[in-house]
């Protein structure tokens, strides 16, 4: 994402949309894998996911220069990140941010428990890893269409949008798992193309609302910060799923879409230093 900031000045939610649009089907991939790899062991998934994302990082370290708008690198200082956090923009952005990821990363977690429970009220369904697969990587079509409309809209209403749309298709899980398949599937795509919509413009709002010499300290903190929520949310919905097995339980997760709508709502455009 910084390298992304360093060659867009301008147009930056369109070049992380593209970004995080990769990065959604790469998380979908394993699904794939699984799928075309059938009754193969599970470690022919993990070698595969591992050689490619080898291959990744060495075709970025190869093929992807310096971009023109990279800035002097700032010192390292621990106090640089309190400093971020006191600007009010960065704030609403980041914990925008932590909003989503509590929601997106246990929907991803949790696609193929929600398509095998519908399979046991409604019967058995076939190619279920290829549906996960379906589910999630949509996402990626989201964030390269979401990208674009950033740059007419802006990111802050893509991602408002995307939180909302994502919101109501978590309330709506429980009452589609009554409905035949193709209704079900219908509202988890749906699902995948909102829920992570919202990601690269989050990204987006942070690198713009930090200091200059610190984008890549902003992106991190906030990056770090997200990923240890899924942690919480993952485990907690783990928890009361094996407690439970109620499709209700995945109402916990609308709590990350409602906060983010919350702290999202704060973005202003311009505000005084805080």
């Amino acid at each position: 994402m910084k390298i992304a900031s360093d060659w867009h000045k301008e147009g930056l939610g369109k070049a992380l949309g593209y970004l995080v649009g990769a990065l959604v089907l790469g998380t979908a991939f394993p699904h794939l894998i699984k799928f075309i790899s059938a009754d193969l062991p599970w470690k022919v998934i993990l070698f595969a996911t591992s050689w490619f994302a080898t291959a990744g990082g060495v075709l970025l370290y190869y093929a992807v220069p310096d971009g023109p708008y990279q800035v002097k690198k700032g010192k390292f200082k621990p106090a640089a990140m309190v400093r971020l956090f006191k600007n009010k923009n960065f704030r609403s952005a980041a914990f925008g941010y932590f909003g989503h990821m509590w929601e997106l990363y246990t929907f991803w977690a949790f696609i193929l428990i929600m398509i095998g429970y519908h399979g046991q009220v409604k019967g058995a369904i076939a190619y279920t890893s290829l549906w996960s697969f379906a589910a999630i990587a949509v996402g990626g079509i989201s964030c390269a269409v979401g990208g674009h409309w950033s740059l007419s809209v802006g990111s802050k209403k893509v991602a408002f949008i995307s939180l909302v749309g994502s919101g109501l298709c978590c309330l709506a899980l429980p009452f589609f798992m009554e409905l035949p398949f193709a209704l079900f599937i219908a509202l988890l795509l749906l699902w995948g193309l909102f829920v992570v919509s919202d990601s690269p413009q989050f990204s987006t709002l942070v690198a713009h609302s930090s200091d200059s010499d610190y984008v890549a300290t902003g992106l991190t903190i906030v990056n770090s910060i997200g990923f240890a929520i899924t942690i919480v949310s993952i485990q907690l919905t783990n928890w009361l799923w094996a407690e439970w097995q109620d499709p209700l339980v995945f109402l916990v997760m609308v709590v990350g879409p409602v906060l983010g709508v919350i702290f999202i709502s704060k973005y202003q455009k311009r505000v005084a230093p805080a």
